[in-house]
């Protein structure tokens, strides 16, 4: 993996940028002026990332991943993360049939939900999981591979399925893992 130099992520204008902050060279970043990216981060090969998006520190966004702020916003809080494939949406067409969709019609013709996306500390998506407008991923809680998370979870539970439901807690020892690392300066 290709990663752009410091001197190449100053130069893209993000809103705020962080202490070793890592991108890939290969990553397509639309609206920086609008993203705020925390110390330690991480994007890789192929993600995506537009509109108003803040990504807290430690936060891992891996290969083909796509984080579409638009105008509401993605929040996603320290050590967070989303595996390969991950989508986050904070704008959907109506699907009924009622209006037009896509983006090359113009908006009086079309009926777009929109809402923010909070993404909680320690959160992590599985690998091809979908989150849509609305959600507020609670701390801890975590979603198995090919998730579709249409509705807010609870703090320090797992997710599985289409749509996601929880199916059990999580533990809470990486707790413990946080403070230490922490502890040896990386704060």
């Amino acid at each position: 993996m290709g990663w752009m130099s410091s001197e190449q992520i100053n130069e893209l204008g993000f809103a705020k940028l962080g202490r070793e902050v890592k991108i890939s060279d290969r990553a397509s970043i639309y609206n920086p002026e609008l993203i705020q990216v925390g110390d330690f981060s991480r994007v890789d090969d192929f993600c995506v990332l537009s509109g108003a998006i803040v990504i807290g520190r430690n936060v891992h966004i891996a290969v083909f991943c796509n984080v579409a702020g638009g105008t509401e916003g993605v929040f996603m809080d320290d050590f967070s993360g989303l595996a390969y494939g991950c989508q986050i949406f904070t704008q959907s067409d109506d699907y009924s049939g009622s209006t037009m969709t896509n983006p090359t019609v113009p908006t009086q013709f079309k009926s777009e939900f929109k809402a923010s996306v909070h993404i909680g500390r320690h959160c992590i998506l599985g690998t091809n999981s979908v989150v849509m407008p609305g959600v507020e991923m609670a701390e801890g809680s975590a979603t198995g591979a090919m998730s579709l998370v249409t509705e807010s979870t609870e703090e320090w539970k797992i997710y599985v399925g289409i749509p996601a439901r929880c199916v059990r807690d999580r533990s809470k020892d990486l707790l413990a893992l946080e403070e230490k690392y922490l502890a040896l300066g990386n704060g």
